[in-house]
């Protein structure tokens, strides 16, 4: 069975308590859930640690999310627990700082994998903060196992795609209709379409994003959101 499975907490360095700060009248852990259930899977969980399953349980039951509590530091750890428990075979890993994640992409980024039998897949070239990953349950067990660094036991993924020797590794460049195309300037600087939540300003810029899409038809698409993003913030920067 593939599951969505969604880290998240509720304390922040950057921006404390932002996954329960308003959007749109909900949480904004609220709306990456939201976003994550137009995602084809047999199950959808929320992987949290276990001081913060009192504040985003509601939240989870209220999305149709099952939630499940580990380590806060070992994220790592509580992915491969999240594995045992419901007998995952394979997990659409999303995180909670994305509520404009591109459920479109996610969906065909995950076929793609599983056609593959591919260890990691994840796309490069979209938007920051649109993106999730397609792993395989055995692979992520294995390197769990197998490496004791603790970059890897935080970030998850990292040990699969930095070993293309030990597991299958797809990462395509995004299709057309998805693609951040002014990603990074001449000197290597992010620039381009930001949609996720880590400042105040990112924030900040996510309230007037989610004002803008609420009537959008198709507003968990990436293209959808990719237009209404450059619209809004293009007219901005011109003053209109």
């Amino acid at each position: 069975m593939t599951g969505v499975v969604l880290q998240a907490r509720i304390d922040s360095t950057r921006l404390p308590g932002k996954a329960l700060l308003p959007l749109g009248g909900k949480p904004v852990i609220f709306r990456v859930m939201e976003a994550l259930n137009y995602v084809p899977a047999g199950i959808r969980i929320i992987a949290c640690p276990e001081d913060s399953i009192l504040a985003l349980k509601p939240l989870a039951e209220e999305t149709g999310f099952r939630v499940f509590s580990g380590p806060k530091d070992d994220v790592l750890e509580r992915y491969c627990r999240v594995i045992r428990h419901f007998s995952l075979s394979r997990v659409i890993r999303a995180t909670g700082d994305n509520p404009f994640v591109f459920a479109d992409a996610a969906s065909a980024l995950n076929e793609e994998a599983a056609a593959l039998d591919a260890d990691y897949a994840g796309y490069t070239d979209l938007p920051y903060g649109a993106g999730v990953e397609s792993v395989s349950s055995a692979s992520l067990l294995r390197a769990a196992e197998e490496t004791q660094s603790p970059y890897d036991h935080e970030h998850v993924c990292p040990c699969l795609y930095n070993n293309p020797k030990k597991f299958k590794i797809h990462r395509p460049v995004s299709p057309p209709q998805w693609k951040d195309r002014e990603q990074l300037t001449a000197n290597g600087e992010q620039r381009g379409i930001r949609i996720t939540i880590d400042t105040l300003e990112d924030y900040e810029r996510a309230v007037q994003l989610y004002t803008a899409l609420k009537d959008e038809p198709e507003r968990y698409n990436g293209a959808a959101i990719i237009r209404v993003y450059s619209q809004l913030f293009a007219e901005k920067q011109r003053g209109i």
